[in-house]
């Protein structure tokens, strides 16, 4: 009996030895198996991340693009508005000037044909024998640049009263204007400049342009000179004084 339960026993601990390993080797097995779907499932998960992150940098640079676009519509929307104001100062500094001129003109007209008025038949005598005695036999001749008189050393004209009453856009008549013979030469005020001609008047001029032609006064090569706008090219050097 005693033979029996010991043979018993140590088939039960061999069988018990041997069903240990293999029951640990399925375990293992097992956990193999069960490691890939896992990983797998980590793969998973991780990739809509990777996704989210690749399109990150799509947003921002939408984001920007519109930043840039509200940035640009801002500008052209203030250079627009700048535009503008420019141009309405521009219209209302001309329509400004364009009304002192008007202004202007019909004080001159209104002051010529006072002057005339009270010019005696004896003024104007001497005014248009002072003009007839300095006109040209060969004006080509015979009148000087300031350059060739050795430049212009006369009163200058402030820029800005220059550009309100003087040019080719601002032509007006001598007669009537106030007049003297200074020198032999004619002298006439305008604008509250006295205007003093110091080369005589081309031969071609109309015989009383002084009285009938519309003249103005043009800054040229460093000197004042007098315009005829009906016989264009010719300028007479004149001399500014106060």
């Amino acid at each position: 009996m005693k033979v029996s339960g010991i043979t018993s026993t140590a088939i039960l601990s061999f069988l018990l030895g041997i069903a240990a390993p293999v029951c640990a080797q399925q375990e293992q097995q097992g956990e193999k198996q069960d490691h890939p779907q896992q990983q797998e499932s980590k793969h998973q998960q991780a990739k809509p991340e990777a996704q989210h992150e690749q399109q990150r940098p799509d947003n921002k640079q939408q984001e920007h693009a519109q930043q840039q676009q509200r940035q640009d519509q801002n500008k052209q929307q203030e250079q627009a508005q700048q535009q503008q104001r420019q141009d309405q100062n521009k219209q209302q500094q001309q329509a400004q000037q364009q009304q002192r001129q008007n202004q202007n003109r019909q004080q001159q007209q209104q002051a010529q044909r006072n002057n005339q008025q009270q010019r005696t038949p004896e003024q104007q005598r001497v005014q248009q024998s002072a003009w007839q005695q300095h006109r040209s036999q060969d004006w080509q001749s015979d009148h000087r640049t300031w350059q060739q008189r050795g430049g212009y050393r006369g009163y200058r004209i402030p820029d800005d009263r220059y550009r309100g009453y003087f040019g080719p856009d601002h032509g007006f008549r001598i007669q009537g204007l106030p007049f003297l013979v200074v020198g032999g030469y004619p002298r006439f005020q305008y604008d509250g400049y006295w205007i003093s001609t110091v080369d005589p008047w081309p031969e071609s001029w109309g015989d009383d342009w002084y009285d009938t032609d519309d003249v103005y006064v043009n800054y040229v090569d460093n000197g004042y000179y007098l315009y005829n706008s009906r016989y264009p090219g010719a300028g007479i050097a004149i001399n500014i004084s106060l």
